[in-house]
């Protein structure tokens, strides 16, 4: 399917949420496959939970100054839930510029799971057993699966490419008659958000000061930041008598 030209589409998700989505399907990809303690990439098992946490931070904020179909009020109508799901059982679902109302529910799942996942991985960081961790991280991935298979067949029915949407930030103008550009984000949404993740960096490195290095949970341990910031001086101190070698 070629894509349209320029013209002929429609501006849809901006740039810091198309950023925001790539970036934390990278880091659910690579907490996954570092999870086991014998993966190659076990040592950025926690940096990636770090990173995750990080943008749903970003997230939570941009739900509320970002674009205009980046916001919570845009995509979370339970309202519109029946209707929707009257036309998917008839086969007739319409294309819509933003997230559909099924899969508005479905993104603040993901981010809810994202968020438990995070929460209790930082429980185990102090001590706490790793069972509920193991689980909420394989419900997340159950409902990704679930996700990724009903953007491949809201897809088909639409005869929309959302994935490709999500690339772009644009969708088809004839697909959507009568629709306009979506409203930008405010002048003070990005400095605002920014601002909340350097927080958050910041916060996290006061927990953990190998937050967004590799290293393994025993570096951290339950001493937290304290044993952490022991770990990152030994470090330190090895690289420099390498150096002086």
């Amino acid at each position: 399917m070629s894509s349209s030209p320029p013209s002929q589409t429609l501006r849809v998700w901006d740039f810091p949420t198309r950023t925001f989505h790539w970036l934390l399907v990278a880091a659910i990809a690579v907490a996954f496959l570092s999870s086991e303690e014998d993966s190659a990439l076990a040592a950025w098992h926690q940096a990636a939970g770090w990173l995750a946490a990080v943008l749903i931070l970003f997230r939570l904020v941009w739900g509320f100054v970002g674009g205009e179909h980046a916001r919570f009020a845009d995509f979370l109508r339970p309202g519109r839930l029946a209707a929707h799901l009257s036309v998917m059982l008839r086969g007739r679902p319409e294309a819509e510029l933003g997230h559909n109302p099924l899969g508005g529910l479905a993104v603040a799942a993901l981010l809810g799971l994202v968020a438990a996942t995070v929460a209790t991985g930082l429980i185990m960081l102090r001590g706490g057993e790793d069972d509920l961790h193991e689980v909420i991280g394989y419900g997340l991935l159950a409902l990704i699966g679930v996700h990724v298979l009903a953007v491949v067949v809201m897809s088909l029915m639409t005869r929309e490419n959302l994935i490709r949407a999500m690339v772009t930030g644009r969708k088809p103008a004839d697909r959507h008659p009568g629709a306009q550009n979506a409203r930008p984000a405010p002048l003070f949404a990005l400095p605002l958000a920014a601002l909340v993740v350097a927080a958050g960096v910041y916060g996290a490195t006061l927990v953990d000061p190998l937050a967004f290095l590799p290293h393994n949970r025993a570096e951290v341990g339950e001493g937290g930041g304290h044993a952490a910031a022991g770990a990152l001086e030994r470090r330190e101190a090895g690289e420099t008598e390498d150096e002086d070698d």
